[in-house]
């Protein structure tokens, strides 16, 4: 900060723009949000879980939807790469279900493990239509549901 006192030896009018009042206010301010953001942001305390990159493993069992929007709007659903309705997807994932809990020793089999649904959405998909195969193989009885997503371009998979 600079302080002139006197007339300006070339006798030009004095440019410089004073910023101490605008330091001042800043400060405040930042004071004032320190001290109000704890106050303001209430939470629920809730234990959230930690997240651990688990790459997909592929099996034989597990069964691949791909999801996207038809022109008219309407929802189409894929199985592998046979389009599929509601109806016939249920139907197969009720089917696929029992053949797989049959082939492993029926329900009550030690260690027994479901196979999982792995959906591959359009971006340009609305919700209703990833929701609602969602639900319509939660329904068949497909407990483990996930999706498919693209990882960001110079994304490195961890070595296993």
């Amino acid at each position: 900060m600079a302080m002139s006192a006197g007339p300006a030896e070339d006798g030009a009018p004095m440019s410089d723009i004073n910023t101490t009042p605008l330091v001042d206010v800043m400060l405040v301010l930042l004071i004032i949000f320190l001290i109000t953001v704890p106050v303001v942001i209430q939470t629920v305390p809730v234990k959230l879980p930690s997240v651990v990159f688990e790459p997909t493993t592929t099996k034989p069992e597990n069964v691949a939807l791909s999801v996207r929007a038809a022109p008219d709007g309407s929802c189409e659903v894929y199985w592998g790469l046979t389009k599929v309705n509601s109806s016939e997807l249920i139907d197969r994932a009720v089917v696929k279900l029992r053949k797989e809990i049959d082939k492993q020793g029926g329900p009550n089999a030690p260690g027994l493990e479901l196979p999982e649904v792995h959906i591959r959405g359009d971006v340009n998909t609305p919700y209703r239509c990833i929701g609602g195969t969602v639900f319509a193989m939660q329904r068949a009885g497909f407990t483990r549901v996930g999706f498919i997503s693209e990882p960001p371009a110079g994304f490195a998979s961890p070595r296993l």
